[in-house]
């Protein structure tokens, strides 16, 4: 039992001093080199340098996974069903998906409920509950959590781009931002609506689309209490109050409040329609048109009337006939008083008052103010 014992404590303390320690934290390193590896963290040395962008990087693997961002290089296939990837990293983590196993080691946070799969990760996460920011920009003095964070930020200062598109030549700062950009390209929508289904190639519109199925309207307007679930549209609704159009059209100088709403008024100068009906060829100016086209081949009616059950089109149908139940005439005449449910029918009837006669006879020339008068007065030719 005693030479047992001197056995194992002489096992324990050759390996005690086989045990490189970190100075700077609780990391413990079989091999002196991966200790030296370690310590370029803390000292934020990175000696190698890539020469398609510049990024730099504390270890030579590191720098050669990097290189595969520019090269597309996947040499680490999946046996099960042969999708690529960069690293064994990223490979071991899909194979999980085929053999339903859980990460080995798993890291928990304290403070919140994240789990991490490496306590390195843990580590840098643990800096936002501390509020620890030891990376510094000499340019503006804003800290970050890590080296990678703050060599983002600094491209914000120098306008470097690095990552391009393989498509169209754009440029980013970022290479997320350029994963979420080539999606226009290739289509992919990967995040799904749990409610509805319906998927969406960024994460920020799952989240926003999210707030439909929530309810949730986190701004709300100063001037009125109404409440958005964006701020964009919170931004764009408070120019109601402000009467301010900040978007002008080149062509004819009108202005607008909304950018999109400008963008869809310079399609009358261009004479663009880039929304196609797959049915019929027919082209609109924008995509509502084109929804509210379809419906007259699909038949569908989805705004229904809570009165008498009555179906329409489009929302303005709606809104236009339930005036019928109300009895809400909002359009008054500016010449006799007289009140309209419709401004197609104010439009009409002002005729009455200004003599004018828009419609007229190719036979005779005769003049009407209503099409309907004309139709009536036709059928005598």
């Amino acid at each position: 039992g005693y030479l047992e014992q001197t056995a194992s404590q002489q096992q324990t303390d050759h390996r005690a001093k086989r045990s490189h320690h970190c100075p700077h934290c609780e990391e413990i390193f079989p091999i002196l080199s991966k200790l030296k590896i370690h310590l370029k963290i803390h000292t934020g040395e990175k000696p190698y340098s890539c020469s398609d962008c510049g990024g730099r990087f504390s270890r030579l693997d590191t720098l050669k996974c990097h290189h595969r961002i520019h090269t597309g290089e996947k040499p680490y296939s999946c046996f099960d069903c042969g999708k690529c990837f960069k690293t064994s990293t990223e490979l071991k983590s899909h194979q999980r998906r085929h053999t339903g196993e859980k990460a080995k080691t798993s890291h928990h946070c304290p403070h919140c409920e994240k789990i991490f799969p490496f306590l390195s990760k843990l580590k840098i996460h643990l800096k936002i509950h501390t509020g620890e920011n030891p990376y510094y920009c000499t340019d503006c003095g804003k800290s970050f959590t890590t080296s990678q964070s703050l060599t983002v930020h600094q491209r914000t200062h120098t306008g470097e781009k690095p990552y391009s598109c393989s498509d169209c030549g754009k440029s980013f700062s970022r290479l997320d931002s350029l994963k979420a950009h080539e999606r226009i390209h290739t289509g992919e929508k990967p995040y799904y609506c749990s409610d509805c289904g319906e998927s969406f190639s960024q994460k920020s519109s799952l989240k926003v689309h999210q707030r439909i199925h929530t309810g949730e309207k986190h701004y709300s307007c100063f001037d009125c209490g109404k409440s958005f679930s964006r701020s964009d549209s919170l931004q764009s609704h408070e120019r109601i109050h402000t009467g301010e159009k900040p978007y002008y059209c080149p062509d004819c100088g009108e202005s607008f409040s909304r950018l999109d709403t400008l963008k869809t008024h310079e399609r009358i100068h261009t004479g663009e329609k880039p929304y196609y009906c797959s049915e019929c060829v027919k082209c609109f100016t924008t995509s509502t048109e084109l929804k509210v086209h379809q419906r007259l081949h699909t038949g569908e009616k989805p705004y229904y009337c809570s009165d008498c059950g009555k179906c329409f089109k489009t929302s303005t149908e709606l809104k236009v006939h339930q005036r019928t139940h109300t009895g809400e005439k909002p359009y008054f005449c500016s010449d006799c008083g007289k009140s309209f449910s419709r401004l197609s029918t104010l439009q009409t009837h002002e005729r009455i008052h200004t003599g004018e006669k828009p419609y007229s006879c190719s036979d005779c020339g005769k003049s009407f103010s209503h099409q309907s008068n004309l139709k009536t007065h036709q059928r005598i030719h």
